[in-house]
């Protein structure tokens, strides 16, 4: 008779609760995984102590701000126009001058004897002028007198012809007589006429010399006046009414012809030179408009000339007041001024901070809806002035975004506020 055997079931671990196991420990470390992992990518910050910005949609003025300093509009250069040694300095810089006030007094001792040698030359040419010019006058009434001397002549001629020819014809002289006496008066004519002629000549002759000579005279007197005024031009004067500016001479000190030792600054109107950074080169231009503001009321400007050079990035415009300009303006006063760029748009703006220098604005922390915490968001920033950047793309009006400098906040993704 058979029978049935029991079977018992053998104890330990089965292929499933392995699995079973190992699911669990692998669900275990993802959790905790997580846990940490969000936990490493949050920094954790004091709400009070951040420079939270709300964005918002208005109208962007594109300006840059700029530096300007106030100089003359008009600045005559002192060039010399004779050289010599200083031996006086009557005004120093920063004075305000006239027109023909001397500034300073050169001297030069081998002008003085050039001078002196020039005038004895022109007196002397101006002497045999005038010598010239007497004996011409001399020459012309010598002239006259021999005209008149012949005229008398041709009478005493004449009346002897006319009287031996009422004696040849009564026949109390010979045909010979007669016939000497008409030679001699018909001589006398012709002679007088030949000599006319040649005074006429010589009349035509001395008015043409007289007049070369007179105008020799007259320039010979401007040359004079002229080497004459070199001496004078060792005084340097003020050619307009100003303020002297840089006055770059010393007591004894030599200064050649044509050295520029100074510059006068004509008070009567300014502009404003500015420096610009090279990374605007392209934007700025003639006839720009620019504000600054002084005594809580502004004043506007017109960018006048735009120079080309670049010197340590950065390149020169002028400005120039359009309308009403400020009192008392000073040279060398420096002013913070808004140069426009282009027309106002409306625009997305996020106030300017220091997240820029850590994001180069390609992202940005953005507060969520319940103000608890913050996410980082990547933008796209287009113009900017000196209060906003316009924001392109990755912003709405409304939402805030902080503006503190990203550095300390380290690779966090995710700000929470204690």
């Amino acid at each position: 008779m058979s029978m049935d055997r029991k079977i018992t079931k053998k104890k330990g671990l089965k292929a499933k609760h392995i699995y079973i196991s190992l699911l669990v420990v692998l669900v275990l470390g993802l959790s905790i995984k997580m846990i940490f992992g969000a936990e490493s990518s949050t920094f954790r910050a004091e709400e009070d102590k951040l420079d939270i910005a709300e964005v918002s949609l208005g109208s962007f003025k594109d300006y840059i701000s700029i530096v300007g300093m106030v100089e003359p509009k008009t600045t005559i250069y002192l060039d010399l126009e004779e050289g010599g040694k200083v031996i006086e300095k009557l005004i120093d810089e920063g004075e305000t001058v006239k027109k023909g006030d001397v500034i300073v007094k050169l001297v030069n001792n081998d002008l003085k004897l050039q001078i002196l040698n020039t005038e004895s030359s022109l007196a002397y040419q101006s002497n045999e002028l005038r010598n010239t010019l007497i004996g011409m006058e001399q020459q012309k009434i010598n002239n006259l007198q021999q005209l008149l001397s012949i005229d008398t002549d041709i009478i005493k001629q004449k009346r002897r012809y006319e009287q031996n020819l009422m004696l040849f014809e009564k026949g109390f002289i010979s045909k010979e007589d007669f016939l000497i006496s008409k030679e001699n008066y018909d001589f006398s004519r012709r002679d007088r006429d030949l000599r006319y002629q040649r005074m006429v000549q010589d009349s035509i002759f001395r008015a043409n010399q007289k007049l070369q000579m007179n105008s020799s005279l007259k320039n010979m007197k401007q040359n004079l006046e002229m080497v004459r005024q070199r001496l004078e031009n060792l005084n340097i004067k003020a050619p307009a009414d100003g303020q002297l500016g840089s006055l770059e001479v010393e007591i004894g000190q030599s200064i050649n012809r044509g050295q520029r030792i100074g510059q006068l600054h004509i008070l009567n109107d300014f502009k404003i030179v500015a420096d610009v950074d090279e990374h605007y080169i392209d934007r700025v231009r003639r006839g720009l408009s620019s504000t600054f503001t002084r005594n809580e009321k502004t004043y506007k400007q017109i960018t006048k000339k735009v120079y080309p050079e670049v010197r340590d990035g950065r390149f020169k415009v002028d400005l120039i007041f359009d309308g009403e300009s400020p009192e008392n303006l000073r040279t060398g006063q420096t002013y913070h001024i808004k140069l426009e760029l282009g027309q106002p748009i409306e625009a997305i703006l996020l106030p300017r901070g220091g997240f820029f220098q850590s994001t180069g604005g390609q992202w940005v922390f953005v507060l969520d809806k319940s103000g608890t915490y913050a996410t980082k968001r990547h933008i796209k920033i287009g113009r900017q002035n000196s209060q906003y950047f316009e924001v392109l793309e990755g912003l709405e009006a409304g939402e805030k975004v902080i503006r503190n400098n990203y550095d300390s906040f380290g690779d966090n993704d995710r700000i929470e506020f204690k």
